[in-house]
């Protein structure tokens, strides 16, 4: 009705609001009615310091008045089957946040009983063969044991169903080429790939490397004035998810440069110029990892510089796959 309203009225229609927890449902709709949506950045919208007064009515006429000078800024709105495969790759993150913290509750459990594993490799088939032998004093203490014990399983399970529905809903997914084109990269594996391209969408959007570094958050803030230049910490804006995932790659550029039999395997199929960008990353990252270490800089501090070059690298490759629009 109010669109209607306003059609009635007005020669032309802009429609603005703020990204949250209701999706872009609402973006999508106008949009199929021919209507200019926004979806407004919250982090970006100018706020003034002195104004202590929200309400729905000064918000909206805030959003309009800054749409119309110009000074909003509009976040990425992924398509149906994109946003989709982004759901699909959360719960999956979501899901091994839930074991990890299983694992958790079950080692302190045993920790505080005094119950300690003497094997190598813990969570491995050794690992819960010793714990189904675990024989406690008390018949309440061997319950609670057990009930830790199912839970971890069930959150492994549930780890490996959703990474299984990925692997299937990747090969019916537009973006399924470029997936592959990236996995060519040391530590990019299938899940880090999807989340990648589930949260930033085609990475040949960004018009270069230094945008997309920017967009991840892994460039350094900065605080400088006339000739004093003063350089802090990742500006952790932008796509956190999309952020752990290259953090997450980024830690096997810390062994020397090679090309595994697992690598080489997901490389098979792929042109021989997205392989020669992938060692040419090893090559780079690998020294670079050792180099930022050796001169004591901490271990956080060279994974970021390192995720931050590998993303440029990625965008190469993405820039290798036909377009998949």
């Amino acid at each position: 009705n109010f669109c209607r309203k306003m059609v009635s009225t007005s020669t032309q229609i802009h429609f603005a609001y703020e990204a949250g927890p209701c999706g872009y449902g609402i973006y999508r709709h106008l949009t199929q009615k021919g209507f200019n949506c926004m979806v407004a950045a919250p982090s970006m919208i100018p706020k003034k310091s002195g104004d202590r007064i929200k309400n729905d009515n000064r918000d909206a006429a805030m959003l309009a008045r800054l749409h119309r000078a110009g000074d909003l800024t509009a976040v990425f709105v992924p398509d149906a089957q994109d946003e989709a495969m982004r759901d699909l790759s959360r719960a999956r993150e979501d899901a091994v946040a839930v074991a990890k913290k299983a694992k958790q509750r079950l080692k302190a459990f045993l920790l505080r009983n005094s119950v300690v594993f003497t094997g190598r490799s813990q969570w491995s088939k050794t690992y819960f063969r010793w714990l189904a032998d675990i024989a406690m004093p008390h018949p309440a203490q061997q319950v609670a044991l057990q009930e830790y014990i199912d839970a971890v399983h069930e959150s492994l399970n549930r780890v490996d169903r959703l990474t299984d529905q990925i692997r299937q809903m990747v090969a019916g997914w537009r973006l399924a080429p470029m997936v592959s084109a990236l996995q060519a990269a040391r530590g990019v594996s299938m899940v880090v790939a999807v989340t990648i391209l589930a949260e930033l969408g085609d990475l040949t959007r960004f018009k270069k490397p230094s945008q997309l570094m920017a967009y991840l958050g892994l460039i350094p803030s900065e605080h400088s004035s006339g000739p004093s230049i003063k350089r802090g910490g990742i500006t952790k804006t932008g796509n956190g998810h999309a952020r752990k995932a290259l953090v997450e790659a980024a830690w096997a550029y810390r062994m020397q440069a090679r090309v595994s039999h697992v690598l080489l395997k997901r490389q098979k199929d792929l042109p021989k110029q997205i392989c020669r960008i992938a060692w040419k990353a090893q090559l780079r990252l690998c020294v670079r990892f050792r180099k930022l270490a050796a001169k004591g800089k901490p271990r956080q501090k060279v994974v970021a510089a390192i995720a931050r070059e590998l993303s440029a690298f990625l965008w190469a490759i993405a820039k290798q796959v036909p377009s998949v629009a």
